[in-house]
């Protein structure tokens, strides 16, 4: 194999695959921060969004919304190489002589080639998917709590009217 094969070779066995999927997992990670944040603040503004129903008011957790949870269930790196290397070597060589009247005479023709191929291909990709999940256990139990308080309230409230 040539010089210049085997830098490619060692070149394509050096890529940097475990940076690859390190950055993806802090990238996940972040990101699963981030929509971990927005379910936060979404709490936060169903509670302070009140509906008046029937002459009483609501939050919008007291009537039943809940907000949406996102998780990253599963993460792919696909990378796909090819290459192939050709090296080629020609060698021919033919002479000929011929003797006439005392003339001797000689022709010799020779060639030597060497080629050389190198052919790459490559492709990747990232696929994540990303699910829909339903609120915690704990935060569910608070919802009823308060969604219990809130219609006990307006129960008061329709009582003394």
């Amino acid at each position: 194999m040539s010089n210049t094969s085997v830098k490619v070779t060692n070149s394509l066995l050096n890529a940097p695959l475990p940076q690859i999927v390190e950055r993806l997992g802090f990238a996940i990670a972040n990101a699963q921060a981030e929509l971990d944040k927005n379910s936060a603040a979404l709490i936060d503004e169903l509670v302070s969004t009140k509906v008046e129903l029937g002459g009483n008011e609501y939050n919008l957790i007291a009537l039943g919304f809940t907000p949406t949870f996102y998780a990253f269930t599963e993460a792919l790196i696909e990378a796909k190489m090819d290459f192939s290397i050709k090296e080629q070597t020609d060698i021919s060589a033919s002479a000929s002589a011929k003797l006439n009247l005392a003339v001797f005479s000689a022709s010799i023709t020779g060639t030597y080639a060497r080629k050389f191929g190198i052919e790459t291909k490559g492709s990747s990709s990232i696929t994540t998917k990303l699910v829909s999940l339903p609120p915690p256990d704990a935060l569910n139990q608070i919802i009823n709590k308060i969604i219990s308080e809130e219609n006990q309230g307006n129960q008061d409230n329709q009582d003394n009217n």
